[in-house]
């Protein structure tokens, strides 16, 4: 039922000359609501007396929720729903709307649509929340597909080139095949350079990445970030909805099991406002049009080069790991996974040693046996002396 004081600002917006759909939007309904609102002389049913709400025995949840920044009515209608309510979120809406402070309007932008498998669209977003009982910052890769909206994100402790490739797969892994091209901002992880009305440059490992997976790479526009508007939508809803239903996480690990339960059960059901239709339904029709994964996944390692010292061992990180002695001297190539492991691999490029990542701070030594064993075989030669030497040397001594 429309209130008092969303009847005045009806009557106000149709008085400034806002349309049916803005007025609407500003209200949170749908503009049927409006245009019927207009056909009456006044707001609800004349001489109707109030009553009882489902959501009375939950306002003062509800209340103390928005004392706590907490404003999105979808996450306060799963909250009390958990809690036993079992009404509509219109009444949940309704509550907050008049207790809402509104943003101010965005600048109108000409909306872009995809045909299905075209496009995905990348970004990052970043929030402090608890991972492991500490105040954290977590960074989350966000991708979204231009025709369905069905988005898949993936939290990580950095946003640098490696952790932008690993978000990409684990999406492409997620959706169960590609996209014809994938839309980034000019993060420096994928663009070298890009000037306004020239194309983008991408580094050289962001094209060997999209190569593998078939894509084509895309970049925004300088300061035109609205370019990938579905995308910076989804970063501000996953703020606005994950981490304000998920406050703390064990690990995290456990952040994106939660992520991936929110995706499947919340995030991809919902009825998305442009296209009025459910995205996961909407992503059935997509997902024939996505190219297959290839065979071998793309290795988004960190890769750097190291001198082997003549003890057998190289520096990684402030620690140092033991390598088969025979390339004592040589260069080897290390590749350091997002999972911590180090693998080091010889001139001909054969993997030679598999290690496991200390932390930085311990400054320590990973030896395996195996690997010096060689340095024992080696021909050592021993200088032998007569014991009679041995027993000179100690009278010399008994005489000074």
């Amino acid at each position: 039922m429309i209130t008092r004081g969303d009847w005045l600002m009806i009557q106000q917006g149709i008085r400034e000359g806002k349309y049916l759909k803005d007025i609407a939007g500003e209200l949170g309904v749908h503009p049927r609501t409006v245009r019927r609102a207009l056909k009456r002389p006044g707001p609800g049913k004349p001489g109707r007396p109030p009553g009882k709400s489902k959501l009375d025995p939950y306002k003062g949840w509800i209340d103390r929720r928005l004392s706590e920044g907490v404003w999105n009515a979808v996450v306060l209608f799963q909250e009390v729903r958990e809690r036993g309510y079992d009404g509509e979120i219109s009444l949940v809406r309704q509550y907050v709307r008049p207790r809402r402070v509104f943003r101010p309007a965005a600048r109108a932008t000409v909306r872009f649509e995809t045909d299905p498998g075209e496009q995905l669209q990348n970004d990052w977003g970043e929030i402090w929340t608890r991972v492991g009982g500490q105040p954290d910052k977590v960074h989350f890769s966000v991708n979204t597909l231009g025709f369905s909206r069905m988005i898949h994100f993936w939290g990580t402790d950095r946003e640098d080139a490696e952790h932008t490739y690993e978000g990409i797969l684990r999406t492409f892994e997620y959706l169960g095949g590609c996209t014809k091209e994938v839309l980034v901002d000019n993060q420096k992880a994928a663009v070298l350079e890009h000037r306004s009305g020239e194309k983008a440059v991408f580094l050289p490992r962001f094209l060997d990445l999209a190569a593998h997976y078939g894509f084509v790479p895309r970049a925004c526009q300088p300061y035109r970030a609205r370019t990938k508007g579905k995308d910076e939508r989804m970063v501000r809803y996953i703020k606005e909805n994950f981490f304000v239903r998920y406050t703390a996480f064990d690990s995290l690990a456990h952040l994106n099991q939660l992520a991936e339960q929110w995706l499947r059960e919340e995030a991809n059901q919902r009825m998305h406002g442009t296209v009025r239709e459910v995205v996961s339904e909407r992503f059935q029709r997509e997902a024939p049009a996505l190219s297959p994964l290839p065979a071998v996944r793309f290795d988004t390692s960190y890769r750097e080069i190291r001198h082997v010292a003549w003890d057998a061992y190289i520096a990684v990180r402030n620690n140092r790991y033991s390598v088969p002695a025979s390339l004592c001297g040589q260069v080897v190539a290390v590749r350091i996974g997002l999972d911590d492991t180090v693998r080091v691999y010889g001139p001909d490029d054969r993997l030679v040693a598999t290690h496991r990542l200390r932390p930085y701070a311990e400054n320590g030594w990973v030896r395996v046996a195996e690997h010096h064993a060689g340095l024992w075989k080696r021909d050592v030669r021993v200088q032998t002396r007569p014991l009679s030497v041995y027993a000179e040397v100690g009278q010399c001594s008994s005489n000074i």
